[in-house]
């Protein structure tokens, strides 16, 4: 019953993703050989989520994908001639095939290579239809569904009614060495049904279709493999077969190359420039595919983790377009081309919009809260730039996520000497800000350092590893009203230990500098008063232009009224993690809580926090694709907020023109948020994790803090601290500089849900049968 009401929420889902424009938009002009848009080709269907070429998968990539998207199979053949859709010769490592069949291992020369195996030509088709299932061979992706898929014959693609069809045939010369003819089969299969691309890495194969198909209907295609490979046919390197395009175009119409054939990258992970390679072959007159993309790989630097941007490099750059990519996303494909290609003007945000809010500036891109950082965000369209604030020992306040300088400078290689633990702070040993004076402070180097540490290994631009300078509160104000940003985040944290222990008067240092730089007497910028400390955010009453959050820090699984009251004393708002939103389990996505609900009720704003475009912060629900996860917070649960590392992802999807879901809107391809639960409720229930226990609600008790202390001396204070930290004497800390005697660092920087009604149906008949 349960899966009954979700095949129908999702019914009507899916009707909404795909109803087309009552008019279609206005043309848009590709640099593609015909003028048109760039194919999309789903490798395998959705072979990003389920194992290739499944039933899930190529319905997936149905239903997700843009209207007109192929889906590619390539073909392997049984020792009975029946065509199944696998990417390896071997059954190793997509198969269960060597569990079932422990006894079945070859060895066969392919290509002029030994390879050992499991091989498709030794076993009937009955023989794996009926007993073998699939598995998914990249280990990043989720492996819930391996042994519960079959595999998929080349009839049951077709039978799935894709709106076109892209066969590849990798394999001719060695399933000829063992007398079985892919000519033959694919003759058969065109009678059937129509193959409206043909691709293959030989020349021999080519050659002997070249005269069996009707060119009109179908596109013959030459597969480049790696430079150095031998092409069987003509035994030459394939990067020599590169030079010779003239060839290539009497035997084809059109070529499918590595993307790094277009756009090599380093050995650093850097894009160099193009190679004239589409222009060439355009000028023979031969279409060019690029393939090789997917959102779960260490993409090139230069992309900011954005695999649609990615796609949009090689769709619609001044110099040319590529007239179609492969790719094992074709979701994150159809959001490039159809939302984000073409639209670099963008437009205003819709209506409703949550505000794009920086986390540290342009952390991804900069070492945060350098002036680097915050240039980029600015440019990159966030409406809110934030500071985090913290004091040196002389009392200047200025920006940096956390107290402890190491987390985001050198500080520990310059200062292990000052290095100590404060268990009221952190656990860790750190050097803390108080400790150092701000001519020390701005000695270091600021560090842009991976939120995953060193388990992972993904990491952030190294080129922009140290880049950039620290800057004061000061500074930043005054950046902030020159670049009339839509508003400001204003962090503070630790101040009752700052006034007690360290002498500092955090609070009285940010109403200051808020005061000399007017922002408290104008309404032009949003401020935001951020603080996980109610006695903090209590300073800030007076003036009713700011904005106050309250930071809950703790996973929430509800918010009660009691605590929503007590919140109201104190607060405007507040921000959450997306943990107190989504429930998971495995990174599937099981549910959601209903705290947004229950804050937005009391009407308390609610921002949302952090959100990153790396691919292993990102649930399996989201497509490996950031987008659809800010599409997921903006859409879906219409937070006020998206805080986030990478601002101008988040720009360029709230700018897009697929952000419309009114149904009457003329928009090419909606980007949809996911619904809770859906993914999961296709996985078998004996491979689902046991569900995880409740999340503690958010408790009353655990709101209220105590008033701040009094500030104390500073002798008095660097007494208690047990410290040696060199600071002044004095009972008063120095003023931080006022913004005429600032430095110049900041003036010199310049669908969706998951719509499976396809697979749903599937499901539903078998559960029938």
């Amino acid at each position: 019953m349960i899966r009954c009401l979700l095949f129908i929420s999702l019914l009507i889902h899916s009707t909404f993703a795909q109803k087309g424009p009552e008019e279609p938009p206005p043309a848009k002009k590709w640099l593609t050989l015909n003028g048109k848009e760039p194919l999309i080709v789903a490798r395998g269907g959705f072979s990003g989520l389920f194992p290739e070429s499944s039933n899930y998968a190529n319905s997936m990539a149905k239903s997700l994908s843009l209207i007109g998207t192929a889906l590619y199979c390539n073909l392997q053949l049984t020792k009975d001639s029946v065509g199944i859709c696998l990417s390896n010769v071997l059954l190793d490592n997509t198969t269960t095939a060597s569990m079932l069949y422990p006894k079945g291992q070859n060895t066969y020369k392919v290509n002029g290579k030994e390879v050992r195996g499991w091989f498709a030509i030794d076993f009937t088709a009955d023989q794996l239809l009926n007993n073998v299932t699939l598995t998914q061979n990249i280990f990043s992706r989720p492996n819930q569904f391996d042994g519960a898929l079959t595999i998929s014959t080349v009839e049951d693609v077709l039978g799935s009614k894709p709106d076109q069809f892209w066969l590849n045939v990798p394999f001719d010369a060695f399933y000829s060495e063992h007398k079985i003819s892919t000519a033959a089969f694919v003759q058969k299969a065109m009678k059937g049904a129509g193959i409206n691309y043909l691709s293959s890495p030989e020349i021999g194969f080519l050659k002997t279709m070249g005269g069996k198909v009707n060119r009109v209907k179908t596109k013959l295609v030459f597969e480049f493999l790696g430079p150095d490979e031998t092409e069987p046919t003509t035994k030459q390197k394939y990067g020599a077969l590169l030079k010779n395009l003239g060839m290539i175009k009497s035997l084809a119409a059109g070529i499918l190359v590595p993307k790094e054939f277009i756009y090599p990258v380093t050995p650093k992970n850097y894009l160099e420039a193009p190679t004239t390679l589409v222009a060439d072959a355009h000028k023979q007159g031969l279409e060019v595919y690029a393939k090789g993309f997917s959102n779960d790989v260490q993409i090139p630097y230069n992309y900011s983790m954005d695999p649609t941007a990615e796609i949009q490099q090689f769709v619609d750059n001044s110099q040319f377009s590529v007239d179609g990519v492969v790719t094992d996303f074709p979701p994150t494909a159809s959001e490039a081309i159809a939302c984000f290609s073409q639209n670099k003007n963008g437009r205003k945000p819709y209506i409703g919009s949550p505000l794009i809010i920086s986390r540290n500036g342009a952390s991804g891109n900069y070492p945060g809260c350098t002036d680097l950082a915050y240039q980029r965000a600015v440019d990159d369209g966030t409406d809110i730039i934030d500071c985090s604030v913290q004091m040196s020992n002389d009392g200047v306040a200025f920006c940096l996520d956390r107290i402890d300088l190491n987390s985001g400078t050198n500080a520990l290689s310059q200062f292990m000497t000052r290095s100590e633990t404060i268990p009221e702070l952190q656990p860790e040993a750190g050097v803390f800000s108080f400790h150092l004076s701000w001519s020390e402070i701005q000695s270091l180097k600021p560090q842009l350092q991976s939120p995953f540490g060193t388990k992972e290994s993904v990491y952030r631009n190294p080129a922009n590893k140290d880049a950039g300078k620290l800057v004061t509160l000061n500074e930043f104000l005054e950046f902030a009203k020159q670049k009339t940003t839509t508003g400001i985040l204003i962090n503070i944290e630790n101040a009752p230990y700052l006034a007690s222990k360290a002498g500092l008067d955090i609070v009285g240092a940010v109403t200051s500098a808020l005061k000399n730089a007017t922002f408290d007497t104008q309404s032009t910028q949003k401020v935001l008063i951020r603080s996980d400390d109610t006695s903090v955010l209590s300073k800030f009453t007076d003036v009713k232009t700011y904005e106050r959050l309250l930071s809950i820090k703790q996973r929430i699984g509800n918010a009660p009224k009691q605590s929503i009251d007590e919140i109201k004393k104190f607060a405007d708002g507040v921000t959450i993690s997306k943990d107190s939103v989504i429930l998971s389990s495995e990174f599937f996505i099981s549910g959601e809580t209903n705290v947004i609900k229950e804050l937005k009720a009391a009407n308390l704003s609610v921002y949302i926090h952090y959100l990153k475009n790396e691919y292993i912060s990102l649930m399996f629900d989201y497509l490996s694709d950031p987008i659809t996860e800010i599409a997921t917070y903006a859409k879906g649960f219409k937070v006020d907020g998206i805080v986030t590392d990478f601002p101008g992802t988040a720009s360029k999807y709230m700018r897009c023109p697929c952000t419309d879901l009114d149904p009457k809107a003329d928009i090419p391809y909606p980007i949809l948020p996911i619904e809770p639960g859906s993914l999961l409720s296709l996985i078998p229930p004996e491979q689902v994790a046991p569900a995880e226990a409740p999340i503690p609600p958010l408790q009353a008790t655990s709101i209220v803090d105590p008033p701040l202390p009094p500030v104390a001396a500073k002798n008095e204070s660097n007494s208690d601290s047990g410290s040696d930290s060199g600071s002044n004497s004095g009972n008063n800390a120095p003023a931080a500089p006022a913004p005429s005697e600032k430095s110049s660092a900041l003036s010199n920087a310049a669908n969706r849900g998951l719509s499976m009604v396809a697979i749903l149906v599937f499901s539903l008949l078998s559960m029938r049968n």
